[in-house]
């Protein structure tokens, strides 16, 4: 326990932004999943669409704080490197 209301306060903080911010992680994980999985089905709309989507997340990401905004262009510019390799590979 907190000795001073101010690190009690502090701590409830903490916790509170560590679910926020696992949440935002877990969305961004869970959308560049669903970009892998439907890359290589071939549907260069559906894929395009879920690109946009997981580029949005990572930026989003980026702006609250939650990851850097390096690591978030660095994501981005994997991610697009991937789906135009797999859309040459067809």
């Amino acid at each position: 326990m907190p000795n001073i209301k101010g690190a009690g306060k502090r701590h409830r903080q903490s916790l509170v932004r560590r679910d926020k911010n696992r949440a935002v992680k877990s969305n961004i994980k869970t959308q560049l999943k669903k970009v892998a999985a439907t890359a290589p089905a071939g549907d260069k709309e559906k894929t395009t669409t879920e690109v946009r989507l997981a580029q949005k997340k990572l930026d989003q990401a980026a702006a609250k704080g939650v990851i850097h905004k390096n690591k978030a262009s660095r994501l981005k510019s994997r991610l697009v490197k991937r789906v135009k390799a797999l859309a040459a590979a067809k």
